[in-house]
This record gives C-alpha cells, sequence and structure tokens, in this order.
C-alpha cells in the first residue's frame, strides 16, 4: 500500500513539475516554485510504519494545484485558438469548425 502511495506521489511530483515549466514564463520563478514544491514533499516523506496525516494533505493538495495548472494551461491554449480576430471570412469560419462549403471540392 505505501509503495502504491510513493508511486502516485512521485507521479504528482512530476507531472506538478512539468506544469509548472508550462505555465510559467519566467525561469527563475519557476526554479523557486520548484525548489518549494521539491522541499516540501521531503518535509513530508512517510516510511511504511508511519501513518501521517500531513502526507495525504500534501497529496491532496498537489493534485489540487496540478489540476489548477493544467487548467490554466489549456484555458490558454483555447483562448489562443478561439479568440476574436476580428472579422472573419465565411470560409475561414467553415474551416474553423470542421465543415465544407458547397463549392469547395470533395
Amino acid at each position: 500500500m505505501a509503495a502504491v502511495t510513493k508511486i502516485a506521489s512521485s507521479r504528482t511530483l512530476k507531472q506538478l513539475l512539468s506544469e509548472l515549466k508550462h505555465i510559467s514564463s519566467n525561469e527563475g520563478s519557476a526554479s523557486l516554485a520548484a525548489k518549494y514544491i521539491t522541499d516540501q514533499y521531503r518535509r513530508f516523506e512517510t516510511t511504511e510504519q508511519q501513518h501521517c496525516r500531513a502526507k495525504e494533505e500534501l497529496q491532496f493538495t498537489a493534485d489540487t494545484y496540478r489540476c489548477y495548472l493544467e487548467s490554466v494551461r489549456k484555458l490558454k491554449e483555447l483562448n489562443e485558438v478561439y479568440r476574436g480576430k476580428g472579422e472573419r471570412s465565411i470560409r475561414d469560419t467553415a474551416d474553423m469548425v470542421g465543415f465544407k462549403l458547397p463549392h469547395d471540392p470533395k
């Protein structure tokens, strides 16, 4: 059971650091945040004989932040794709939603 928790914890840490790299435009703040997160994970490490409530809280908080960072990244990507660029032609609009105009070759 503890090995499964350790694997899940390790996977969450890797995903969290990866999302942090995607989101951050400033390398200095990303490395400081990554250092802080890694230090927190080390601080709340437990052995198989120990049961620590703070470890479960850390896992839940890490999952929540990872989900938040991933959602922010995906939102930025969607905004870039669908943001208003002024007037679009009928062809551009049809291409964007995947339709073909009647006079387009099939």
